[in-house]
């Protein structure tokens, strides 16, 4: 059986000079993107939020998650779990209770996580407006090149 050994991953910016986004978006290899990814889908913020000053076993997070499926809630967790984010704790006891909770390195991900959720905010009247104006105007199909 073969050990495996995790590839450092890859650095996705040559320097702090010459940042491009199109080289953590588009370069093969480059896992900034699935990360942003994962950590940015709607399912992975509500759990986290839900996670952030609690332990909570599997029901009472769907419970909480209005509207995520038991399927969608498993892969989610499994998700944050397998990237350091979520621990989970299976207790033996019969039936098994498990429970998930933020690590360390996941609850450093809450604090961007609200500082989001605070911009929005503070912003929706503004986003509501510009909603509304375009709306209203006529707009033509777009193209692609």
């Amino acid at each position: 059986m073969k050990e495996h050994t995790p590839k450092p991953p890859n650095h996705c910016t040559g320097n702090e000079h010459d940042y491009d986004v199109l080289q953590w978006d588009a370069r093969e290899g480059c896992e900034v993107r699935q990360i942003l990814d994962r950590v940015a889908d709607k399912w992975s913020l509500l759990a986290i939020a839900h996670l952030e000053r609690q332990t909570l076993r599997f029901s009472e997070l769907r419970r909480r998650i209005e509207g995520i499926s038991q399927r969608m809630l498993t892969v989610t967790l499994r998700q944050l779990e397998r990237d350091g984010l979520v621990r989970r704790t299976v207790h033996p006891v019969v039936p098994p209770r498990v429970e998930y909770a933020l690590t360390p390195l996941g609850a450093t991900l809450h604090t961007t996580i609200q500082t989001l959720v605070d911009w929005t905010e503070n912003h929706q009247q503004e986003i509501a407006t510009a909603r509304a104006t375009y709306d209203t105007q006529p707009h033509t199909p777009q193209t692609t090149p």
